[in-house]
């Protein structure tokens, strides 16, 4: 069982905490260096443009997409 690994991040000036296994983080990580962003721009760019009411589920199905395509939702 992997661990998760929380992480606070801020968003639209408001802090909050996302509980993710490490791969999920790897991928996110990946992604934001290759578009030459900041993890908070990247989390907030998914967070903005999400249709699930729950930020966590957003994160995991962007870096699923992401690892099996190359591109995020």
């Amino acid at each position: 069982m992997e661990v998760m690994e929380k992480r606070s991040v801020l968003l639209s000036g408001h802090a909050t905490s996302v509980a993710l296994e490490k791969d999920f983080w790897r991928v996110l990580e990946h992604v934001a260096t290759r578009r030459g962003m900041t993890m908070a721009a990247l989390i907030g760019t998914i967070d903005r443009q999400r249709d699930t009411a729950n930020l966590t589920s957003a994160l995991r199905c962007f870096a699923l997409a992401e690892a099996l395509t190359g591109r995020g939702s």
